[in-house]
């Protein structure tokens, strides 16, 4: 046991078999409920505590419960009742789209540029806040779904939910229960990608 696992109070290999049992749940099987306020509190508080190279805080977030799903909903359907051949099928579909999960966490990635930190660098922060989000998620017993969806990359969306030019969403985090047991997929064999030099 090391330093920091002895200050967490949480033995070294609990935390691995944490980790080593993480899997996606399909935001499409989730109920609730979902994370509490103070659960909620706690998973971007594990959120934020991502490498951030220079201090920036390059990302933020946006939390879509209650309501606030049927309202995003509503965003949806209209910016995609102006395309072709759109049926109300499909309308009432992504009106429905974020009632999937009790809560939907969307991580904004912002860039500042002319500095010295490269936006790769900036972008990567934004996925490990993803990917924190979800593991704190999964240790508090709810599943997680990080997905993106055409949402994430529609200008009239993103306008409307505030977003500005320099910002991009990482990701929609769908959190709640699964439906029914999750199933692991198969993982690539680790000695397949790995090489020591």
């Amino acid at each position: 046991m090391n330093d920091y696992s002895a200050v967490l109070n949480l033995p070294a290999p609990q935390t691995m078999d944490l980790l080593l049992s993480r899997r996606s749940g399909s935001a499409k099987t989730m109920r609730g409920p979902g994370p509490s306020p103070d659960q909620l509190r706690r998973i971007l508080a594990a959120g934020v505590r991502v490498p951030d190279h220079g201090k920036l805080t390059p990302w933020r977030f946006i939390v879509f419960e209650g309501e606030g799903r049927a309202r995003m909903g509503a965003i949806l359907a209209e910016c995609i009742a102006g395309e072709r051949d759109t049926s109300p099928e499909r309308i009432e579909q992504e009106r429905q789209r974020f009632m999937r999960a009790p809560v939907v966490i969307g991580v904004v990635s912002r860039i500042r540029e002319q500095i010295p930190i490269p936006v790769w660098e900036q972008e990567l922060s934004a996925g490990a806040v993803c990917m924190t989000i979800v593991l704190a998620a999964h240790s508090m017993g709810f599943v997680a779904n990080w997905i993106t969806e055409w949402c994430a990359y529609h200008p009239g969306v993103l306008a409307r939910i505030g977003l500005k030019p320099t910002e991009r969403i990482a990701g929609f985090i769908y959190v709640g229960h699964p439906i029914e047991p999750l199933e692991d997929r198969p993982r690539p064999p680790i000695d397949s990608i790995t090489t020591r030099f």
